[in-house]
């Protein structure tokens, strides 16, 4: 078994989970390789090494969002599970896909008992030729323009210094011009957020595609109207329900190829910085196995 381990993962959470799990792991009987690194790099070429030896049966990462992220990129289309241990702020795709939250001992349960469930995910192909891979929801306009802002700051730590960012752009966000083409139907907009959602959340508890499901086969397309900032602010917060997409400038939309076009927007997926924009985006039926209790809903 694989194992790496973001020790900065929800303000040190991360570090405890993993000392945790990777403690627990052996006692259980498995066989662990720490493939944990300095940095983020490190980890993931140490990875790519352990699976292109065909050492790992299983990979297990301890972290948020960012480590299923992560995950998720070194073992779609592999056919080799994925372990989830949320630790992080977020976890987001953790919390939707039914995994235990802040508790190691049961996330370690799971992976002894050893069932797994396939899901789908969303797989982008870069200018450069280049596969990248993402889990939960995709998303280019007010929340990757928040993210870009929250990246630049040290601190507040966790999602406070994602909210503040949400603060201090609201007042000055203005409608993104878009290009929208969905399954081969192309139309112009202009819009505050464009989510292309395999999983319904991201933000830490944003329901913003609430009836996506991670393997139905489809992505859920939620396309936000231009607005004034006003109105924005009052739908805003009904994103946390997912009662948003009951109103009039709300759109969702279905399918298995999306591209997006705008200018200057740069992507993010898992709440991690993903690719600018246009990108060429594809639901990959059953691309991940993920460890899942034996009678996890769909």
């Amino acid at each position: 078994m694989g194992l790496i381990v973001n020790p900065t993962a929800g303000r040190g959470r991360g570090a405890r989970a993993g000392a945790r799990v990777g403690a627990a792991l052996p006692a259980a009987g498995h066989h662990v390789q720490d493939l944990s690194g300095p940095d983020i790099e490190s980890a993931r070429a140490n990875a790519r090494a352990a699976l292109a030896e065909g050492a790992v049966d299983v990979l297990a990462v301890v972290g948020g969002d960012g480590m299923v992220h992560l995950g998720a990129n070194l073992t779609a289309g592999t056919g080799i599970p994925l372990a989830i241990v949320a630790a992080g702020s977020g976890n987001d795709n953790a919390r939707e896909l039914r995994l235990p939250v802040h508790d190691p001992d049961a996330a370690v349960a799971l992976i002894d008992a050893g069932h797994t469930r396939i899901v789908d995910a969303g797989r982008c192909r870069t200018a450069s030729g280049e596969v990248q891979w993402w889990v939960g929801v995709l998303g280019g306009g007010f929340d990757s323009v928040v993210l870009e802002r929250a990246t630049r700051w040290s601190w507040p730590q966790g999602a406070m210094r994602y909210n503040l960012a949400v603060l201090r752009e609201l007042p000055t966000f203005r409608p993104i011009p878009y290009a929208v083409e969905v399954d081969g139907v192309r139309f112009e907009t202009a819009a505050m957020l464009v989510a292309v959602a395999n999983g319904p959340a991201f933000g830490g508890g944003m329901r913003v595609c609430p009836d996506a499901r991670y393997d139905d086969g489809l992505f859920d397309v939620m396309i936000l109207h231009a607005m004034s900032v006003a109105a924005f602010v009052r739908v805003f917060p009904s994103v946390f329900r997912g009662t948003h997409i009951g109103h009039p400038k709300v759109q969702i939309l279905r399918g298995r190829r999306v591209r997006l076009e705008s200018a200057g927007i740069m992507t993010q997926a898992d709440g991690e910085r993903f690719e600018p924009l246009p990108v060429d985006l594809e639901l990959v039926p059953g691309a991940l196995r993920i460890v899942a209790a034996r009678h996890t809903p769909a």
